[in-house]
């Protein structure tokens, strides 16, 4: 069985109709997997309620308390974080339930079981003292935090969103025990990532691509750069920000991978260790996006 962590719940961070980063996103996802050929071997699990679990005391870890309650302030009235980050009536709590997510995906991944968090809103863009880019909180980074606190001494995230995670990448700077890779179409949104971007530690691993690129481009650089990285870092958990906006099809971006890609991308992460969580960040063309998230869970079907 693969565990999948989800709630009907994360529909109700209302963007608009027309907003890329929208509800649907997840009922594509949703419906792809229960038409798997093995989707009797899914587990949906129920992320942690609220009332169970505040994950406040950890997002409060890597967000400063202004912006916290900036963001439950907003939805309490409605706003935007920034143009492109509307915050609805229900959004702080979603955003919350959504970190709640990623650290039961933490849990498990530290028992050994791999996991993907179909959570929204995404949070790779989210910076210690604000949101942006359809991003509330650093869901990722937060996730690494508590597992420094859960039994891991050394925690590495990778990103292969099509876009620069810059928020992540602010965090995990100041954290020698967490490391960072990402690759990400450049120049592009946000239009940090570039490659001389490694951070007072040298933990971070920025892999600028250009737009049109394709498996071709992506393939050598997993094997001479991100896995080489990955495996001496030696992390005790994998966390991975898994975009899916790098497809052919995506709309707000310029690079032509392909679903079956991000099979072979769960392979190499497979290399460095078993121990990993794969969150929900990007990805805005259903029918690519819900084949990609098939794809990367396919590759588990095989590991006893």
């Amino acid at each position: 069985m693969f565990p999948v962590i989800y709630s009907d719940d994360f529909l109700l961070h209302e963007t608009g109709t027309f907003h890329p980063e929208k509800p649907g996103r997840l009922t594509a996802i949703k419906s792809a997997l229960e038409r798997a050929k093995w989707a009797n071997q899914i587990d949906w699990k129920s992320p942690t309620s609220l009332e169970a679990r505040s994950p406040l005391v950890w997002i409060e870890k890597v967000h400063t308390a202004k912006y916290i309650r900036t963001v439950k302030q907003l939805s309490q009235q409605g706003g935007f974080i920034d143009p492109d980050t509307p915050v609805s009536l229900k959004t702080y709590e979603v955003a919350l339930l959504a970190v709640n997510a990623w650290l039961d995906g933490v849990d498990l991944a530290m028992t050994g079981e791999p996991s993907f968090v179909l959570a929204r809103p995404p949070g790779h863009h989210a910076e210690p003292s604000g949101g942006m880019g359809f991003c509330v909180f650093s869901n990722a980074a937060i996730a690494a935090t508590y597992a420094l606190e859960h039994g891991a001494e050394r925690v590495a995230i990778l990103d292969w969103d099509v876009h620069h995670g810059n928020g992540t990448q602010a965090i995990v700077a100041q954290q020698p025990q967490m490391a960072y890779c990402s690759l990400h179409e450049f120049p592009h949104y946000p239009g940090t990532g570039a490659e001389i971007e490694q951070g007072v530690h040298k933990n971070l691993l920025n892999l600028p691509i250009k737009a049109g690129s394709s498996m071709a481009d992506y393939q050598p650089l997993f094997e001479t750069k991100v896995i080489p990285f990955l495996t001496d870092f030696r992390p005790d958990l994998l966390i991975v920000s898994a975009g899916y906006d790098a497809n052919h099809d995506d709309p707000l971006a310029n690079i032509s991978l392909k679903p079956e890609d991000f099979g072979v991308f769960t392979d190499y992460c497979l290399q460095v260790t078993r121990k990993i969580v794969f969150g929900l960040e990007g990805g805005y063309d259903f029918n690519s996006l819900g084949a990609s998230v098939v794809a990367t869970i396919d590759r588990f079907r095989y590991l006893e």
